[in-house]
């Protein structure tokens, strides 16, 4: 259950950032070497080096779930490897738990530099100079009868409320288990 719930909110955090980054640009040659870097926004980790300055929110929802992935008490991630670990412990399988332990702090290493990378390098994006300034318009029409006219810019583009709202949620019960920590 814990790896299902930190797996879907990665995912969709994952997803998010890529929309959050269509405003944006990057030069680096990394980037522009990747063969399918129109369809997909994320494909390595160095593409979120500083996201937290571009969007700190959405930055500190995916470094809670990846916490939870290395098993950072009091998350949720923490329980669900105390439980394994205790269960092999009580079976007698002492060496099957170190090698669970010496993974997991090998895992872990990973996960710090992901949380490195977004929170402490400088990020290689920039707004698209040809988005900037630009006012959008468009028409919201029900039945062939127009409703209202809409005017917006790039930097009112925010996430959709079921995003949100599914990644604040997911987020909440990664970090509020520690209320209800039973099996």
């Amino acid at each position: 259950m814990q790896y299902s719930i930190s797996n879907l909110n990665a995912f969709i955090i994952l997803i998010s950032i890529g929309f959050t980054l269509y405003c944006y640009i990057n030069d680096s040659d990394e980037y522009k070497q990747l063969a399918d870097k129109n369809n997909s926004p994320i494909q390595l980790i160095s593409q979120m080096k500083g996201y937290f300055y571009i969007n700190p929110v959405l930055a500190l929802s995916l470094s809670i779930t990846i916490f939870s992935f290395a098993g950072i008490p009091p998350l949720i991630g923490f329980f669900a490897k105390q439980m394994v670990l205790s269960a092999a412990l009580d079976s007698g399988y002492i060496f099957l738990a170190l090698v669970a332990i010496l993974t997991s702090v090998i895992s872990a290493v990973y996960y710090l530099n992901i949380i490195k990378q977004v929170f402490f390098d400088k990020s290689d994006y920039k707004i698209n100079p040809e988005l900037n300034n630009l006012n959008l318009h468009g028409n919201i029409m029900k039945n062939n009868v127009l409703i209202q006219k809409v005017t917006f810019n790039t930097d009112s583009i925010k996430l959709s409320s079921s995003l949100t709202i599914t990644i604040s949620v997911l987020t909440l019960i990664i970090l509020l288990f520690i209320f209800i920590p039973q099996e």
